[in-house]
């Protein structure tokens, strides 16, 4: 049966509906706001839950009719999914993970299918709150529901869900999402904005959140409140887990207390090892792989609970740190002589080489997306391969793990990249993991603004990052600047904070706990900006601005501005024109529609060869002025003359010499070179010539 709850956000109404669609998903919700359509159905297997982790898949599927358009490409149908939709995945999966109960490890699928799309309105928010409304309604186990909204500041007014064309002037463009409670995740850029504007966003888009989960609330009372499939996690057998834990303690507490991570993990898997050959051949052959499934969870426990016991009683973090203090550091730059810049940032056990390579217009990346044709001049690639973290593996295609992190460190970097205008360079960043023990993201955004410096590239700032954690028991709670691998793990938050002194330029939240309060976020904010800062007085130690030049490696671009009127006639018919410069000089030439010309070339003098052939083309003849042209076509009443490329002018035989001429083929013919003075162009552009009017009387008597 078909049933529909409204509601409204800054104005628009949105509907939620379910009963109508995929009615065989266990729980599928259309949710619509004027033109833009998503459908969102889940579906949760019943009968496999023996993994050890929560197989948790979001698919976000872009209809490329959803916008009226033919997708590009050969096959014109859609292909694997671009950049923004596994950005949109991440988005609606790190909400939802932390509402499912603990040890529900049934394969589940969230399917958010775009219908419609009016390249307006966020519509990546439409999916995640109707990816939560459908697990509400549904039999799945959820502890939902959840909503996220994304905010911007126009004006210094505050905007929830706002349109490309008002995020375009905002300074703040943050997704936020939570429950009534507080915050779960948050996900965005700013344009160096204080940390109290950033908290008074989150305030904002918290409140933004009501509606929407007050709806999700409604509609399940309407549908009829459908009763949660029962699950209860299996309990291990009490005996088994007191003999294991106390023979596993002592050990995990030996290796805690191990400051070097590979030392750490080794010493850990000799214990997990220990304990296995001692307890598990004592237990009945049936019960032998329940019990080592369940001899691991035991040991990940005593692990999850030691080491918080370690830092929230004791005040000792895992490397022997206190919760306030960062890794040490250091830097170099100008490690590859190829490279146009390159940046080496080492924070503990977490290392990352940055580079970057300076491109033309020809290098822009060009992405057919359902917004439109699209180009890109700033670009980061992040690469995580398994020797940075001391194992194998699979190494090729990005993961969406890594898409994730390389976007985030874009955000916080392109903010300082110069304007196109002023330095006319596609940029690409490059981010190479080679060590990782905590917030290879930040160490990416560190070592690409090194890597930047030395490139030459006038940033507006220079830009660190720090990942910062949070361990709670309820009641005491600890905030830990610059986070460990396993802080992580075994903490309740990841919160990522990237800016430059004058403020925050990306940032990013996860929690695994039920809420986050604002008394938490902003002293974690605090933190993190005292953290950030002494972060960049160590890069500076190294590198403090960029270098007056760049590399001899990388093209040198000059920029001439022509008439627009000229554009035609630069890239000549068919492209003719401007490829035969090309041709000619070696150089690379991106033309833009008001007139801006870039010339790119390793060699100057190539460079100025090209200049001169697009000024020869686009300039135009002065009245008064002397060239020297050459004779394209004979006619009876007189000669017409090339004096400039593709512009010629007619010399009529009565200004060809003092003497009166019978025929102008006894003076001329067509190659000659001659010198010809514009004595008019009239309001047509017709060009009237005079060779006599360069000769004296005394030129033609002799």
């Amino acid at each position: 049966m078909k049933e529909t709850v409204s509601f409204e956000i800054e104005g628009r109404t949105v509907t939620f509906e379910t009963g109508r669609l995929a009615k065989q998903a266990h729980g599928a919700v259309l949710c619509t706001c004027g033109d833009n359509m998503v459908l969102v159905t889940v579906v949760s297997d019943k009968s496999s839950g023996d993994a050890d982790f929560f197989p948790l898949t979001v698919e976000y599927v872009e209809r490329f009719y959803s916008t009226g358009r033919v997708p590009g490409g050969y096959f014109k149908r859609e292909g694997r999914p671009t950049t923004d939709a596994i950005l949109n995945c991440r988005l609606i999966d790190r909400p939802l993970r932390p509402c499912f109960p603990e040890g529900y490890n049934f394969d589940t699928q969230v399917v958010a299918t775009i219908l419609s799309y009016d390249g307006q309105y966020p519509i990546n928010n439409l999916a995640s709150i109707a990816a939560s409304a459908a697990f509400h309604i549904s039999d799945i186990p959820f502890n939902g529901p959840i909503a996220s909204v994304t905010v911007g500041r126009v004006n210094g007014r505050m905007i929830a869900n706002p349109t490309h064309e008002q995020l375009e002037n905002s300074d703040i463009d943050i997704t936020v999402a939570g429950t009534k409670n507080g915050i779960l995740m948050v996900e965005g850029e700013a344009k160096f904005v204080a940390e109290a504007d950033v908290l008074a966003a989150l305030r904002f888009a918290h409140e933004s959140l009501m509606p929407v989960l007050n709806a999700q609330e409604e509609l399940r009372k309407k549908v009829g409140s459908t009763t949660k499939r029962e699950f209860t996690p299996v309990e291990i057998e009490p005996q088994f887990r007191a003999m294991t834990e106390a023979y596993l303690r002592p050990l995990v507490e030996a290796a805690l207390s191990e400051r070097q991570k590979q030392t750490r993990y080794g010493q850990l898997d000799a214990a997990i090892r220990s304990a296995t050959e001692k307890f598990i051949p004592q237990q009945p052959s049936e019960l032998q792989a329940q019990r080592t499934k369940e001899l691991g969870k035991i040991f990940e426990d005593l692990k999850y609970h030691m080491a918080r016991r370690m830092i929230i009683v004791d005040g000792v973090r895992i490397d022997g740190r206190d919760t306030k203090t960062v890794r040490p550091i250091s830097t170099e730059v100008g490690l590859l002589p190829r490279a146009h810049g390159s940046g080496l940032f080492t924070r503990g056990e977490t290392q990352v080489l940055g580079t970057v390579t300076l491109g033309t217009g020809d290098d822009e990346q060009k992405i057919d997306a359902l917004e439109g044709l699209t180009l890109k001049r700033f670009m980061l690639h992040y690469n995580f391969p398994p020797f940075c973290v001391g194992e194998t593996g699979r190494v090729g295609a990005q993961s969406r793990r890594e898409v994730g992190h390389g976007n985030l460190a874009e955000r916080a970097l392109k903010m300082v990249a110069p304007d196109y205008e002023k330095f006319p360079y596609v940029l690409r960043i490059v981010s190479e993991v080679l060590e990782s023990n905590g917030s290879s993201s930040m160490g990416t955004v560190c070592a690409g603004t090194l890597a930047m410096l030395d490139a030459g590239v006038p940033v507006k700032g220079n830009v660190a990052g720090i990942a910062m954690g949070l361990i709670t028991d309820g009641g005491k709670y600890a905030i830990l600047s610059d986070i460990l691998g396993d802080e992580d793990h075994l903490g309740d938050m990841d919160f990522k904070v990237a800016g430059t002194r004058d403020g925050i330029t990306a940032l990013q939240m996860d929690i695994k706990i039920d809420s986050l309060t604002f008394e938490i976020m902003e002293k974690a904010l605090a933190q993190a900006h005292d953290g950030r800062n002494h972060i960049l007085n160590e890069m500076e130690k190294t590198i403090r601005a960029p270098r007056g030049k760049i590399s001899e490696y990388a093209p040198r671009i000059e920029t001439i501005q022509v008439k627009p009127e000229k554009v035609r006639e630069v890239i000549g018919a068919g492209g003719k024109t401007i490829k035969a410069i090309i041709e000619a000089t070696g150089v690379k030439i991106n033309i833009e529609d008001d007139g801006k010309v870039h010339i790119a070339a390793s060699d100057p003098e190539a460079t100025k060869k090209a200049i001169k052939m697009i000024q020869d083309i686009c300039a135009e003849a002065e009245v008064g002025k002397t060239y020297h042209g050459k004779v394209v076509k004979i006619a009876d009443f007189g000669a017409f003359v090339e004096i400039l490329p593709n512009m010629s002018g007619l010399l009529h035989i009565s200004e060809i010499s003092h003497e009166r001429i019978r025929s102008v083929g006894d003076v001329l013919k067509e190659g000659d070179a001659i010198d010809v003075k514009v004595l008019e162009v009239d309001r047509s552009g017709r060009i009237k010539l005079s060779r006599k009017a360069l000769l004296t009387r005394a030129n033609v008597d002799a």
